[in-house]
């Protein structure tokens, strides 16, 4: 078994959202529950050793657009958000992680000696991220506070517009050009998380807006649940030029499980095989090279291939990957090995 470190999952606001309903989050990570895609046991029964774990501020309004007769869809960006309510949702999803970290349930990571020693001890390795900074105030005091609290990664915008920047809609096929990137504030609030020591996610942003956080961060690019767009042309996959940036800077890309970003079809189908998986990963690596690729699963966010089903299922595509040749080193750094050390270079630890 390789233990895996993945790259992004949505359990919190899963947990969350059960919370709201009356549902004890800690009772349902730590004995298990059979929704969604992550708990303890099934991550212990997966060999997921952890992850980067988001704070995301649902849409209310956002409805998936029914692809045509031809599979195209467009889905209109939903609507951005205000702060305030934001920030409470924001607090709610960090004090469920803080809780988880208490009960000893998993543990909340602030560096990757806490993830190397967490996994050593068989308990989840969690990252505080946060997917959309709708809960950030222009200002970055907020920054300072979640940073306190443990927050070590986060992308400045989902797939809609806020005050740091501009996000891609779900569409296909689209490119991922699809209007303007970085706010001033967004830049501003790219050179805190330098200062700070806040890994940077370009998953949901423009590619103006990743050409912004290239040429601002001394980083290396991170993107962690993307893929292929030569292979699949959703507006949320990176192309060609975008993966060479990320080789350049010596970043990562996370590989995300969801069928729509997986399948030449752009297809919400469970029925995907990991061959097509496989294919994006080795397109990314024969593009970007073998340290530069990671795993970025969307576990509790995506309708991801039914061959895994959810976190239990994880080797699954670790088998698919050694059939397809790829070798236990190449195996360990895809796994958790790129992760890593990309993390540590965004928290200042070398």
């Amino acid at each position: 078994m390789q233990l895996v470190f993945d790259g992004h999952n949505d359990v919190l606001l899963r947990l969350w959202k059960h919370a709201a309903a009356g549902i004890d989050p800690l009772r349902e990570f730590g004995e298990g529950t059979t929704s969604g895609h992550i708990d303890a046991p099934r991550a212990q029964a997966g060999g997921l050793g952890g992850g980067l774990c988001a704070i995301y501020i649902p849409s209310g309004d956002l409805v998936l657009k029914a692809p045509d007769a031809n599979g195209h869809y467009v889905t209109p960006m939903a609507a951005p958000l205000e702060r305030a309510p934001s920030l409470d949702i924001a607090l709610d999803m960090a004090a469920i992680a803080l809780r988880l970290d208490r009960a000893g349930l998993w543990r909340l990571c602030r560096s990757t000696a806490d993830i190397r020693e967490a996994m050593v001890a068989g308990t989840f390795a969690a990252v505080l991220h946060m997917e959309g900074c709708e809960a950030i105030d222009r200002d970055l005091a907020a920054l300072e506070t979640f940073h306190a609290a443990g927050l070590r990664s986060l992308g400045p915008v989902w797939s809609r517009h806020n005050i740091f920047g501009h996000g891609v809609p779900f569409a296909y096929p689209m490119s991922p050009d699809t209007g303007p990137g970085l706010t001033e504030a967004g830049f501003d609030l790219v050179r805190a998380c330098d200062r700070l020591g806040i890994a940077i996610d370009l998953a949901h942003i423009t590619e103006q807006g990743f050409w912004d956080v290239a040429r601002t961060s001394d980083k290396p690019l991170i993107v962690s649940h993307s893929n292929a767009h030569a292979l699949t042309p959703v507006a949320r996959n990176l192309t060609d030029r975008q993966m060479d940036a990320v080789r350049e800077s010596a970043g990562v890309v996370g590989l995300n499980y969801a069928t729509t970003m997986l399948r030449p079809d752009g297809a919400e189908n469970a029925d995907t095989a990991l061959t097509l998986m496989v294919a994006h990963i080795r397109y990314m690596v024969e593009r970007m090279g073998i340290d530069c690729v990671a795993l970025g699963s969307d576990y509790d966010g995506a309708t991801i291939p039914a061959a895994i089903g959810d976190a239990a299922g994880q080797q699954a595509l670790v088998g698919a990957l050694a059939t397809d040749g790829f070798s236990e080193e190449e195996l360990a750094k895809l796994c958790r090995d790129n992760w890593l050390r990309v993390l540590a270079r965004a928290w200042h630890e070398n």
